[in-house]
């Protein structure tokens, strides 16, 4: 089959620390376009598994194939130049800048970041500041974040946090984004907010994204298809409903069959 429509593409991917596989032989294929999510429980190798892809570990064995590129190992700097971003539990935001400013962090390659350039090329520098402040604002206005534009960072929710690290996503050409644990810490109300998010950079700018979350409220709104993870490999694919349906799933969370309630 055609690897065309798929962005990313994980064959017999493992990892061990020591004498544990925290990942072992997982493949497993991410369509472009598509919101996917990847569920398990606790110590099933979610986390592991999004730093083999994110390049913050390399693999023990097996491929990491992105947009037909192989990219096994790419440190996470490469692997950001090419459009994967990956979001943490935790959001890093610079907390003595503002909201605009932390946007406009984002960006490289700007002239300006030479000093030789600062010097002789103001003009070139200007311009470019204008254009990433201007994309900024656009940010601002799609994430309904206008009234905190001049917020120091540090003084925001866990959700408004969350939010900002998103629109750093679009501050780039990001065409994979892994989502880790979005919704941790977040208010229902601001959830709503990111979930919506989300969903409109999907339909409207064609964004893909793959998230780990223990919500599966928020997973089955979000997301189609629902990767399951056991013991470091895919145990299960499909839709949400038939994910909280499966026998097998339902056993690898509770630890008993369906059957016996």
């Amino acid at each position: 089959m055609s690897n065309v429509n798929y962005i990313l593409d994980i064959s017999n991917l493992s990892k061990n620390f020591g004498g544990l596989s925290a990942v072992k032989n997982c493949s497993l294929k991410i369509k472009k376009g598509t919101i996917t999510g990847i569920i398990g429980p606790n110590g099933s190798g979610k986390s592991t598994l999004f730093n083999l892809i994110a390049g913050s570990l390399k693999p023990n064995d097996g491929k990491v194939m992105f947009n037909n590129k192989n990219i096994t190992g790419l440190p996470s700097y490469e692997l950001f130049s090419r459009g994967i971003l990956r979001t943490f539990q935790i959001a890093h935001e610079f907390t003595n800048l503002t909201v605009l400013e932390n946007l406009m962090m984002v960006p490289s390659n700007q002239s300006g970041e030479k000093l030789i350039n600062a010097i002789f090329m103001r003009k070139k520098f200007k311009s470019e500041e204008d254009e990433i402040r201007n994309k900024a604002y656009e940010v601002i206005e799609f994430l309904n974040l206008k009234h905190l534009a001049n917020e120091l960072a540090g003084n925001l929710s866990g959700g408004q946090k969350k939010l900002l690290e998103l629109g750093r996503t679009m501050m780039v050409e990001s065409k994979l984004v892994l989502l880790d644990e979005v919704g941790a810490g977040v208010n229902r109300t601001l959830l709503k907010d990111l979930g919506t998010a989300i969903l409109r950079l999907n339909k409207e700018k064609g964004y893909t994204f793959c998230m780990i979350e223990h919500d599966m409220d928020f997973i089955s709104r979000m997301c189609n298809p629902v990767i399951v993870l056991s013991e470091g490999s895919v145990l299960f694919q499909g839709t949400p409903e038939e994910v909280k349906n499966n026998e097998l799933v339902i056993e690898s969370y509770l630890g008993r069959s369906n059957k016996n309630n």
